[in-house]
């Protein structure tokens, strides 16, 4: 038996008319694991999905799911299951029969599906609304009923398609908790499509990002969002301090990049060769890791790289403060700051100011 859940080989869509709508990709997911795919409307990521759920023909490549090849097999007869941001509840049904619904039409005999069905809504607790109707049900509710009718049919995967779109702020956070923490009880794989970036990073083991129809990066949350290895990412993930250079060299696992503040530094995310010398290439910086100071106050420390600018607004929120800073030569950018440390600066709009951060923990990405 295959160490892989599920495996991508090449896979590939092409809509008629030549539309590219993903382009050949590789991914391996192990057994239990939970992956979020992100990026912008129209990426490819739902497409990915519905590929892997038998809902969207393959153009070309492979898909395995636990080592056999599924890549032409109907939707019915793949061990998977879908949920939906719109639930797709249906409204003449109470909930224990929405959730009975697809053991029966698979042909399971009555003993088997009552106790399936009781055994999904005990553990999802929603055993005080099994004979509610849709109408009654929260949109909360709604989705845990959503969520319980997939996992009844016992899949190997369990693909969620934006499943939380719908919800409220504080809901959505819940919910969020509440689908990490069954995934991790179940022990089934996840394959989680969001639009939100955070979404994607608190919840899944790994991170696929798309950007029209091909795969930016597929990393560690962590890693995705300190060490980003394309511009779309550094936009994308986090709020990326990004500033724009010509690669002066590499050494010893480091890059030298010529910008209009001086020679700043980082780690490559790129392959020695990959990038010529004078080559165009962008110096990011996480944003919790650029302390601002006011101007003159960053005195020169090996490892440090510094640029300055001038406050251009400050914003209160609480004990936090957002300072957007005016920078010659590019957009401002907005560095987030505890409010006593600001205000015991002195720091007020027009105000010069010394932005500094480790070199090591900024990344060098190829433009």
């Amino acid at each position: 038996m295959s160490d892989h859940d599920l495996e991508l080989v090449k896979l590939k869509k092409v809509y008629p008319g030549g539309t590219l709508a993903v382009e050949a990709f590789d991914l391996k997911v192990k057994k239990g694991e939970f992956i979020s795919f992100v990026g912008p409307s129209g990426c490819g990521k739902t497409t990915t999905l519905r590929m892997i759920a038998g809902l969207e023909s393959i153009t070309s490549g492979n898909l395995l799911i636990r080592g056999k090849d599924f890549t032409t097999v109907r939707a019915e007869d793949r061990p998977t299951a879908t949920i939906f941001q719109n639930y797709a509840i249906f409204p003449h049904m109470t909930v224990a029969e929405n959730i009975a619904f697809g053991l029966q039409v698979r042909g399971k005999e009555p003993a088997e599906v009552k106790r399936r069905v009781d055994a999904i809504i005990e553990t999802l607790q929603i055993g005080d609304i099994r004979d509610a109707r849709e109408s009654a049900l929260s949109g909360g509710q709604k989705q845990r009923v959503s969520l319980a009718r997939g996992l009844v049919t016992e899949p190997d995967i369990l693909l969620l398609d934006e499943p939380l779109g719908a919800l409220d702020a504080n809901l959505r956070k819940s919910i969020q908790e509440e689908l990490k923490i069954l995934q991790r009880d179940l022990g089934i794989t996840f394959i989680f499509v969001t639009h939100a970036q955070s979404e994607a990073l608190s919840m899944g083991d790994r991170v696929v990002v798309m950007n029209s129809g091909r795969v930016e990066q597929i990393s560690e949350p962590f890693e995705l969002y300190t060490r980003p290895k394309s511009p779309f990412v550094a936009r994308f993930i986090g709020r990326n301090k990004i500033i724009e250079g010509k690669l002066g060299g590499l050494s010893d696992g480091r890059a030298t990049v010529e910008t209009a503040f001086g020679p700043l530094a980082g780690i490559p995310s790129f392959d020695a060769g990959h990038v010529a010398s004078g080559g165009a290439v962008f110096v990011v910086a996480p944003s919790e890791y650029v302390e601002i100071l006011p101007a003159g106050q960053a005195a020169a420390e090996p490892g440090y790289d510094t640029i300055s600018g001038t406050v251009s607004t400050i914003e209160p929120v609480g004990q936090v403060v957002y300072v957007t800073v005016e920078l010659p030569g590019m957009a401002p950018i907005r560095i987030e700051a505890y409010r006593d440390k600001i205000e015991g600066a002195g720091l007020a709009p027009g105000a010069s100011v010394d932005l500094r951060w480790k070199a090591e923990r900024a990344t060098v990405v190829a433009a």
